[in-house]
Parts: C-alpha cells; structure tokens; sequence
C-alpha cells in the first residue's frame, strides 16, 4: 500500500521555524520525484518546491526560495521541507508529493500556522 505520511507541523511565531517530514513506503522512492506543496482555505494548491530522484536538483516557488529548503534521503525513504523565516502567510496545510512513471500520490498533509 502506497503511503506518504507527513509530519512536524504546528504552530510557529513569524520569523521561526519549521521541519517538515514525509516518508514514503510502498513504492520505489528512488524513482520519483519528490514535491511539496501547501493549500490555504479558499486557496488554490501551489508548488512550494521540488526535489528530483536524486537530489541534486531542486526547484521552488518564488515566495519560498531563499527561505525554504527540500532535501530527500532516499535510504530513509524519506523528503524534508526546512522552512525558516516563516511568515504569516506560509498558513497551509503542507502536502508531499511523489511522482513519476505516470503515477501521483499524495500525503494526507500537516498544518503550518504561523501566527504571532
């Protein structure tokens, strides 16, 4: 059964900062590319940054780059999102994504709220 599970989100003060955790099973982790994204109520879902197979190439949105960081351990089946210099509208639930061979799968996602 396909999994990803995400983990370490919660609530942080503007300025702080958070790791956020997926691990992947029931499938090849090393074969896909690895996203995340966030949505917002009323929002429509955005890239927040990508790492492909082997992680030597990431990519992010604009509103992230500089502040965000995607890393992957492919022994741990495992993608991270640092996130540093939170800021307000950072608000979402965070979701992973694996993709490749034609195939998605989504987390079920972890809420970041960043209020003061």
């Amino acid at each position: 059964q396909v999994q990803l599970v995400e983990s370490g989100g919660g609530l942080v003060q503007p300025g702080g900062s958070l790791r956020l955790s997926c691990v992947a099973s029931g499938f090849t982790f090393t074969y896909y590319a690895m996203s995340w994204y966030r949505q917002a109520p009323g929002k429509e879902r955005e890239l927040v940054a990508v790492i492909i197979n082997g992680g030597d190439s990431t990519n992010y949105g604009d509103s992230m780059k500089g502040r965000f960081t995607i890393s992957r351990d492919n022994a741990k089946n495992t993608v991270y999102l640092q996130m540093n210099s939170l800021k307000l509208e950072d608000t979402a639930v965070y979701y992973c994504k694996a993709a490749g061979f034609g195939r998605t799968y989504w987390g079920q996602g972890t809420q970041v709220t960043v209020s003061s």
